[in-house]
């Protein structure tokens, strides 16, 4: 199966404010993320990466530019469903007021259970609604690639903090309400390959490991191969070298 490289955009004076930016508009990258996403496109800079899948939201555009640059021709495509969760009348608030209400906690200790406020400004929407168009749209451009370009295609989704979590936990086989366990930091990349037997999470929040296990195998192996790491349609019992 083709896989996917997770990648949050990189830092916003949002981020670096506490404020929740979710869909506000003119959120956009400071000096601090662009030179970490210009850190992570030197990092990818060797791998063959077939296409591109991005938030529409700005801070998402900017790091999937930066990535794209000088390199080959890749293809960008832009996805409401990988943009960031609907959070409603807490769009735009400072993190540290949002800590004082009683949904917070639902949030940190039963996100399933979460829906956010309406707004008459900006939509709202469930964790669990972000969850699944987010799962869902991460295994469908996935499937459509590996349809275009084989099991051995590299692509991007450019996305943010809490639709990664989402996706990860998924691959992982985790419940939404663990989903606060991962951590998914600024241009970070995190790795998933699905497969028909089971996802394999393959790195979460790696912001500076070499990325030349990602490249595909021999074609001769492709066959054989499940994940990095793996061989055969089962996990290696014991868990491999």
């Amino acid at each position: 199966m083709a896989t996917v490289l997770l990648v949050r955009h990189g830092r916003t004076s949002a981020n670096a404010g506490g404020l929740l930016a979710g869909w506000s508009s003119g959120v956009e990258l400071d000096d601090t993320g662009r030179s970490q996403a210009e850190a992570l496109a030197a990092r990818l800079r060797d791998l063959s990466l077939v296409a591109l899948v991005s938030s529409p939201l700005t801070r998402c555009l900017q790091t999937s530019d930066v990535l794209l640059r000088g390199r080959p021709p890749v293809s960008r495509t832009e996805c409401d469903d990988l943009g960031e969760c609907r959070y409603g009348a807490w769009t735009g608030r400072p993190l540290a007021d949002l800590a004082g209400e009683p949904l917070w906690q639902t949030v940190q200790r039963q996100p399933s259970a979460a829906t956010f406020p309406p707004s008459e400004e900006y939509r709202h929407e469930s964790l669990s609604e972000m969850s699944a168009r987010a799962v869902a749209a991460v295994r469908r451009h996935d499937a459509a690639i590996e349809a275009e370009h084989g099991p051995g295609a590299l692509w991007v989704a450019v996305s943010h903090g809490d639709v990664i979590k989402a996706v990860l936990a998924d691959a992982a086989g985790t419940h939404l309400d663990l989903f606060q366990r991962f951590t998914v930091g600024p241009a970070s990349l995190s790795v998933v390959r699905y497969t028909a037997e089971r996802p394999y999470v393959s790195r979460v929040n790696d912001t500076g490991a070499d990325l030349a296990g990602l490249v595909p195998p021999p074609a001769a192996d492709a066959a054989t191969t499940d994940a990095p790491g793996t061989t055969g349609t089962a996990g290696v019992v014991g868990g491999g070298a």
